[in-house]
């Protein structure tokens, strides 16, 4: 089984190429870049490089958010549209957990996150399983950063929290006046996303989701000119 992975959904952008027991190749850049213009060449140059045809590929594993509006928009239409073409299963893998994977075997509680302005966070707990995978304490949210802490506190109950995402340096000194010690801090190459992580994700799916229209963004929360016009709506200043 060989899948191809890809990850658009924020800065970060990564593909990667993986079979049951190895990771083929994988390319990840975290530059201000166009995703939508340097995506399917990082996919055509994967392919070239492993001598991988279209019709060889068993699957496709995309990070579905949360994340940039746009950046999960090109990644999951992406993923989409060579699914289909290709007749074969794509399944949408959390943003969150894929950053999670980077923190197999620690012992405490894994806390990814991504900035989401106005003092609110992406986010979500996660706990590994093994050396394989990691699971999910509770649902993912957007919620203040200065609500989540202190919920993060009384549930890790003593023991170490690790935070993970590149937007974490944003987040630092906060976290830190409000967990002390509590509070683990990943190297810098633990806090992109590594598609490889989205293809073994999703290569444990693969014989149970094979719905390409059944893929949808995970957002989180509203677009801010869809919430502005539900807003407008209510007021009654939108016609039907």
């Amino acid at each position: 089984m060989r899948v191809l992975a890809i990850d658009t959904s924020n800065l970060v952008l990564s593909v990667a190429i993986v079979e049951e027991e190895r990771v083929l190749a994988e390319m990840t850049t975290n530059q201000q870049k166009n995703h939508s213009i340097r995506l399917m060449d990082c996919v055509n140059e994967l392919l070239d490089t492993t001598g991988t045809l279209p019709e060889q590929l068993s699957g496709l594993g995309v990070a579905n958010g949360p994340g940039s509006y746009t950046g999960v928009r090109i990644g999951v239409a992406s993923a989409k549209t060579m699914a289909w073409s290709l007749d074969i299963p794509v399944i949408g893998i959390s943003s969150l957990q894929a950053v999670a994977m980077n923190a197999l075997g620690f012992p405490g509680m894994i806390v990814p996150l991504f900035d989401a302005r106005r003092g609110q966070v992406y986010t979500g707990c996660y706990r590994t399983e093994g050396m394989e995978s990691v699971r999910a304490c509770e649902n993912e949210k957007i919620i203040l950063l200065q609500e989540w802490l202190p919920q993060l506190r009384d549930q890790a109950q003593g023991e170490a929290i690790l935070f993970l995402g590149e937007d974490v340096r944003i987040h630092k000194e906060a976290i830190v006046q409000a967990l002390g010690e509590q509070a683990r801090f990943a190297s810098p190459a633990s806090n992109h996303p590594r598609a490889a992580h989205i293809g073994y994700l999703a290569m444990k799916k693969l014989q149970n989701e094979s719905n390409v229209h059944e893929l949808v963004p995970e957002y989180l929360q509203l677009a801010e000119a869809e919430a502005k016009w539900l807003a407008q709506k209510q007021e009654g200043l939108v016609k039907e």
